[in-house]
């Protein structure tokens, strides 16, 4: 499959708000641009489940970058040099772990691992977590084991703007658990990534895995159609 140029993200200087959700973002927002549609939150955008990983060391960004089916650039404008700035790459959590797991005999890669792993242990929320991951587990008992809590620590993750922090999910809201599901399934076992690297549109990509999701949804649920 052949890549297309990068998809930018845009850390944003004013205030902004989503297009499509209509959240108000705030200063320093990460956004896509959309064309017609103005800005989409990285949710909308559908690249929510991707990490950020900070330009810095070189040997790390080029092997997340191969790993990777889905990379954004991540840009910021800069007042005194007129111009976006590179801040580093929006890759897939795996495709990082393999490119440190690649760069384990480097002393930077290991600090940088456990780094990260200090960071993402300080915004988990642990018992929301807990509650979240019971509650997709009661709507979906056929999910395989662990599904749960990797969905609800992805979705819950704290300032990250991911449905898990809206205050549906909060609430444990039905509709809310699904998304995160649906996001879950959608991003993990289908190619969709794979479309939106090709340069499908988002739209046509979501059409392209939609009975898969569906099927998976309600094997998950215990749906019988037969």
């Amino acid at each position: 499959m052949k890549k297309t140029d990068d998809l930018k993200v845009f850390i944003t200087t004013r205030s902004a708000s989503c297009e499509e959700c209509g959240e108000e973002l705030g200063r320093r927002a990460w956004i896509t641009l959309a064309g017609e549609q103005g800005c989409l939150c990285l949710s909308c955008a559908d690249l929510d489940h991707l990490i950020f990983l900070p330009a810095g060391s070189a040997a790390l960004t080029r092997r997340s970058r191969k790993h990777s089916a889905l990379v954004a650039v991540v840009l910021r404008w800069s007042r005194a040099r007129k111009r976006y700035e590179r801040q580093g790459l929006l890759v897939e959590v795996e495709a990082l772990e393999k490119a440190e797991a690649e760069c384990l005999a480097d002393s930077e890669a290991r600090a940088r691992r456990r780094e990260r792993a200090a960071e993402r242990r300080a915004v988990l929320d642990l018992e929301y977590i807990e509650r979240f991951a019971k509650r997709v587990r009661e709507l979906f008992p056929n999910c395989p084991a662990g599904v749960e809590t990797t969905i609800a620590e992805h979705a819950c993750l704290k300032y990250s703007g991911r449905v898990g922090r809206s205050a549906a999910a909060k609430a444990l809201d039905e509709k809310a658990i699904q998304l995160a599901v649906v996001a879950h399934i959608r991003h993990r076992r289908t190619p969709y990534d794979g479309l939106l690297t090709a340069g499908y549109d988002r739209y046509d990509a979501r059409a392209e895995v939609e009975a898969t999701v569906r099927g998976l949804l309600a094997e998950w649920q215990g749906v019988d159609h037969s």
